[in-house]
């Protein structure tokens, strides 16, 4: 029996937000702990609110770091959201930590001159678009989404970067690759914009 979708349970906060804003747009959404189960999801999202050390423990440790890289690899449409955009790319600064490698690139502390700005970075802020996604349909200028993080995505590769934000400087806030799409935002967290990104995804069958 598949699930509709399976929301990625690793010891990370905030699975149960996501869970509910998966259900406000009709999106019956699991949240999945067994590896097994999660091989037997239509679709797969991977959020979480954490550290980059403990997130990755945990995932070795339940056999989940394998089991998201083989529905990945198999097409599965699958969404990440904050820590798990980190933990997408290979490594990390918090904690000196080798992460899944499903992007390449790091992630990188902030380091602001500006005092008046404060790591972590919590709160709105406007997400630009730079190239279009089925994902981020609808996106227009001055659209803010919520976000909560002291780390950000540092990609190799500019042509998987989506979407950017700027905080002092520019960065990447939204990556994709055919159907793995993954924001450093949430979307859960967002009202209006965020839920139409999560019901862009309930119907997004993996392609760019």
């Amino acid at each position: 029996m598949s699930i509709a979708a399976a929301i990625v349970d690793y010891d990370a906060g905030n699975l149960r937000s996501v869970q509910r804003a998966c259900h406000e747009v009709g999106l019956e959404a699991e949240i999945v702990g067994d590896p097994d189960l999660l091989r037997r999801a239509d679709r797969v999202i991977f959020p979480g609110v954490g550290a980059a050390g403990a997130a990755m423990q945990s995932l070795s440790r339940r056999g989940l770091g394998a089991a998201l890289k083989e529905i990945i690899a198999r097409g599965t449409p699958t969404l990440g959201i904050c820590l798990g955009l980190q933990i997408s790319l290979q490594y990390s600064e918090e904690n000196d930590t080798r992460t899944l490698g499903l992007f390449e690139g790091e992630v990188r502390r902030f380091q602001l001159t500006d005092r008046a700005l404060k790591v972590p970075h919590m709160g709105w802020n406007e997400v630009r678009g730079i190239k279009p996604h089925p994902l981020l349909a609808g996106l227009e200028a001055g659209d803010e989404y919520y976000y909560v993080h002291a780390y950000f995505p540092a990609p190799a590769d500019r042509n998987i970067v989506y979407a950017v934000s700027d905080y002092e400087q520019e960065f990447a806030c939204a990556l994709g690759r055919d159907n793995y799409f993954a924001t450093q935002f949430h979307p859960e967290k967002s009202g209006r914009v965020g839920l139409r990104l999560l019901r862009a995804f309930a119907g997004w069958e993996g392609t760019c």
